[in-house]
């Protein structure tokens, strides 16, 4: 049984296995087929945290696949107090195939896993973000036609989006620049946690964007703010305004230079309309392909194969 915690339960063959899925799923979509290869397998999403992207892709990912989905919030679910968390992933994973969880804590994630006997995928934790980190790589994979010789640049909090770049970075030996003001770096510990693990590694931490983005070949950010940081909002505002990926910071970039963000976007914050919505933007592509990734994701952890 396989299971999606983070990035680092994959192997980089599993990696492309994934990718290699989602692709030729996509360019049968796009033809208009949409094999059934999951035909009566059920899928069961168990959101804390509210979704567009997530919850609608996977949703329609298994519907397309052949499969059915049925989604629970965490009230409807009792992951806190009703009954043991332990009892919740026994029962629910007695009646799917797969359970998407989308939580605060990674922990959680962990023991669900323990306690569950059909497959667990982590739709966002505070931690980690792995399905959108497999839908950066393979909309990076469609833009430049490889994986191997880009310069990603992310530009933003060392939040999940950048720890889990981090991890698909090391993976695939693609070289990532996290640029983040002091204080709101990916933490120590774990980039020296990925070091050990990847020792060729190549991961540079840059606190000054426009040194950041000079030789880039793709500009990434994310919200200043994530869920559960309302608080910090006003504060992080200030703190983060010179990280703004904006037309300025963009023409320091070589002509070339594409731009992403996982969305939700919060404009005339870290992205301006300008970027999000000008010529050099993949974002929508982006959301495009979590669907495609979690049809190809969907597959590979039921142990299935499309055969192209």
């Amino acid at each position: 049984m396989k299971h999606l915690i983070s990035l680092s339960d994959l192997t980089a063959d599993d990696i492309q296995e994934i990718l290699l899925t989602a692709t030729n799923l996509k360019r049968k979509f796009n033809k208009g087929e949409r094999p059934a290869l999951l035909q009566g397998r059920v899928l069961c999403m168990v959101f804390e945290k509210p979704s567009l992207r997530t919850r609608n892709s996977f949703e329609a990912a298994m519907i397309q696949l052949g499969g059915g989905g049925i989604f629970l919030s965490s009230q409807d679910v009792g992951l806190h107090g009703r009954e043991t968390l332990a009892d919740v992933a026994r029962v629910l994973s007695s009646y799917c195939d797969v359970v998407v969880l989308r939580t605060f804590s990674q922990m959680l994630l962990e023991e669900f896993v323990r306690h569950s006997s059909c497959t667990v995928i982590n739709g966002l934790s505070d931690d980690r973000h792995p399905c959108q980190a497999l839908t950066d790589l393979l909309t990076l994979q469609e833009a430049f036609g490889r994986l191997n010789g880009q310069q990603l640049v992310y530009v933003g909090d060392g939040n999940n989006i950048a720890s889990s770049l981090a991890v698909a970075a090391c993976k695939l030996q693609i070289a990532l620049t996290v640029c983040s003001p002091p204080g709101y770096e990916l933490g120590s510990d774990f980039l020296a946690g990925l070091k050990q693990q990847h020792p060729a590694a190549q991961i540079v931490l840059e606190a000054d964007p426009i040194e950041a983005v000079k030789r880039a070949d793709v500009v990434y950010t994310d919200v200043w703010a994530s869920m559960g940081q309302e608080a910090e909002a006003n504060q992080r505002r200030k703190v983060f305004a010179p990280y703004q990926v904006n037309a300025q910071l963009m023409s320091q970039a070589p002509s070339g230079c594409l731009f992403m963000h996982d969305l939700p976007a919060h404009r005339g914050e870290e992205v301006t309309d300008e970027i999000l919505d000008g010529p050099r933007s993949i974002a929508f592509q982006q959301a495009e392909n979590r669907m495609h990734l979690a049809k190809g994701l969907l597959v590979w952890v039921e142990g299935l194969k499309d055969k192209g």
